[in-house]
């Protein structure tokens, strides 16, 4: 029963995904954002986006297998990279905006002394799959940079992306753990527990990129293009201010 439950609903999924005018492969750090982009983009130009939100190395690797999204919004430059490299983009990739790196509680945890908490604390510490998630990767790079990666390293937690990282920190499956400013300033997280920004020298900046797939240049062209220009007009670049992006 369950089996043939999952199946309706992958049908579903792919019924809704053919009817829409654009297939869109969203990081997961954007979710928020990106329905309030979908709502401005429709109710502008007449046409109908369908998002799918994952880790942007998974994304990435499906686009490399032929997956049929006409355009991916990667959390990095990096996956965008090497999808063009390939031959899977029309195009060069395309930095829309720039992420930040926060550590979460859903708790009451001090984190006036973040470090502190991370070098000496007991609990679980949530983190996103660095292979896969760029906000991970980053979130190592920022642990290197501080010397803490070795301390903190048993009690990591490890999200398959920055989604289902962020869940973990929300169950208090986890004490605290790094996610994207983004999620924290959402509808559904946004006065929850504590947070703070991390210094941005800490790590990598977090350039994200968008490209075309080779696939849209076939099955969308023109729609996919007129969504990769959307996104950096004004009206785009103020939503993606308003969830506490940074200017590409």
């Amino acid at each position: 029963m369950n089996f043939r439950l999952t199946a309706l609903a992958a049908l579903f999924a792919m019924q809704q995904a053919a009817a829409a005018d654009l297939t869109v492969a969203v990081a997961a750090n954007l979710q928020y954002a990106f329905e309030a982009l979908a709502r401005d983009f429709t109710q502008r130009t007449g046409l109908t986006v369908e998002p799918s939100y994952n880790s942007s190395g998974k994304f990435a690797a499906q686009i490399q297998n032929g997956a049929p999204f006409d355009v991916f919004l990667s959390a990095d430059r990096e996956f965008p990279d090497r999808l063009a490299a390939s031959g899977q983009a029309a195009g060069a990739p395309r930095v829309y905006a720039r992420g930040v790196l926060v550590l979460w509680t859903a708790g009451d945890a001090d984190l006036s002394d973040w470090p502190k908490l991370l070098r000496e604390g007991t609990g679980k510490v949530a983190i996103a799959n660095p292979d896969t998630a760029p906000y991970g990767r980053e979130a190592v790079n920022l642990l290197t940079h501080y010397r803490l990666l070795e301390r903190v390293k048993p009690r990591l937690v490890y999200g398959e992306s920055i989604g289902q990282t962020t869940q973990f920190i929300e169950s208090r499956a986890a004490e605290a753990g790094f996610t994207a400013k983004s999620l924290v300033l959402g509808p559904t997280l946004q006065g929850k527990g504590r947070w703070v920004e991390l210094p941005a020298g800490s790590y990598r900046p977090i350039a994200q990129a968008v490209i075309i797939t080779r696939y849209g240049a076939t099955h969308a062209p023109t729609q996919a293009r007129k969504f990769v220009d959307y996104l950096f007009t004004p009206a785009a670049q103020a939503v993606f201010a308003r969830f506490g992006y940074l200017k590409p």
